[in-house]
């Protein structure tokens, strides 16, 4: 059963999910170094096998791991409402958690799972980027440009574009809402219907999905409605939100029951022995984009379009990821797949080069809007499989 992340993640690649386990086929090993939302793992349309994902993002990683061990205890801490007084309280709270970011580099099977419900509460609802990063902390907060890495002056400067921190109001939008905040969970979890159709037969035959509250929608005016519900029954819907997050995440956990999750340098799950001593092994590389830079038109690491098409790929972290491809494409013990944008790698023609188009994001944002949307691309190495056809969205040509 595919499964989506409870939580929206700029760059996700649940749309070509399908296409790059098509080119990887049922690998017995599966390595992705910058975990994000697992689009692509949670897309496997086969069992899994042995599977190791890796994120620097301390908050994420603690996520997904509480996740597989206590997802009732998450459920609980995410079931929250939307407050923007709660939002920037909690956000304060969770940036000040030194020892925890220690820990979650330190011990493999460290975890808190309040943080990791308050987390995915708040980044369901945070506007932009930022949340959960500060100037002082050398995570996300940072970015590459062709000056070099900036750390401390340059990621100081708060964002022009409005965004995150800097932002005063939360996502309160009805249904657009993202997340846990989503107004229907039933798209999000297909085991509450019991026999997956739309007669809700099975365990939850009493309509638990259709009866979940609406957040933000039309049922108002507020406290000015004539024939308010009563305590029972407001009671009564908050138990079923509670025990809807609780499915999804038990899905969740039954699903990353035996994924191996690490907190460090993308690098460390590269090296052979959690790659090739295992088998033929897939390879996700999709390095993470700088959100401010997208928004304002520039590259995934804060260079500009015109650096990337003309040379300036000897720094920053795509360029990296690019090498390490390049170094171990030929290998026909791995199958690898490489993100980008549309001129951000140059690749041999031995690569082959899938254009796609998502669902926007920050690349609705700007002067021209969906324009990254459209600059999607995956590289695939030569030992991946050979496709199937594809439909107007997907186009493939020689790299």
């Amino acid at each position: 059963m595919r499964l989506r992340a409870p939580f929206p993640w700029f760059g996700g690649k649940s749309r070509v999910s399908h296409l790059v386990w098509e080119r990887f086929g049922d690998v017995p090993n599966y390595v992705e170094p910058f975990a994000g939302s697992l689009a692509v793992l949670l897309g496997r349309p086969s069992d899994p096998r042995v599977e190791t994902v890796n994120d620097l993002d301390c908050y994420l990683a603690n996520f997904w791991r509480a996740m597989q061990v206590d997802p009732g205890a998450v459920a609980v801490a995410a079931d929250w409402p939307i407050n923007e007084a709660d939002l920037h309280a909690r956000h304060r709270w969770l940036v000040k958690r030194v020892r925890f970011r220690e820990r979650m580099k330190a011990e493999p099977e460290y975890f808190d799972a309040r943080i990791a419900g308050w987390w995915v509460w708040g980044i369901s609802q945070w506007i932009g980027n930022g949340w959960c990063t500060q100037p002082e902390w050398t995570g996300r907060a940072c970015f590459a440009s062709p000056r070099g890495i900036h750390t401390s002056t340059e990621a100081r400067r708060p964002s022009v574009m409005g965004m995150g921190v800097h932002r005063k109001r939360p996502n309160l939008g009805g249904r657009n809402n993202k997340g846990v905040h989503r107004m229907s969970l039933s798209q999000q979890l297909p085991c509450l219907h019991g026999d997956g159709g739309a007669t809700g037969r099975g365990v939850h035959a009493s309509g638990l999905v259709r009866k979940l509250p609406i957040v933000g929608g039309t049922l108002g005016p507020g406290v000015h409605r004539k024939a308010p519900k009563s305590d029972r029954g407001t009671d009564s819907r908050l138990a079923m939100r509670r025990e809807a997050l609780v499915s999804w995440f038990t899905a969740l956990q039954a699903r990353l029951r035996n994924v191996r999750v690490c907190c460090g340098d993308w690098k460390r799950i590269l090296g052979p022995s959690p790659t090739v001593h295992i088998g033929v092994t897939g390879v996700f590389l999709d390095p993470p984009y700088e959100p401010t830079m997208i928004a304002q038109g520039a590259g995934r690491d804060g260079f500009s379009n015109t650096d990337r098409l003309y040379g300036s790929h000897a720094v920053g972290l795509s360029a990296l990821v690019r090498d390490w491809a390049l170094q171990h494409g030929d290998d026909p013990r791995l199958r690898i797949a490489l993100c980008g944008y549309e001129g951000e790698h140059e690749m041999p023609s031995s690569w082959t080069k899938l254009a796609w188009e998502s669902q926007g994001g920050y690349s609705n944002r700007g002067a021209n809007p969906r324009r990254n949307a459209a600059r999607e691309r995956i590289w695939f190495s030569p030992h991946c499989l050979a496709p199937a056809h594809e439909g107007p969205l997907f186009a493939e040509t020689p790299a």
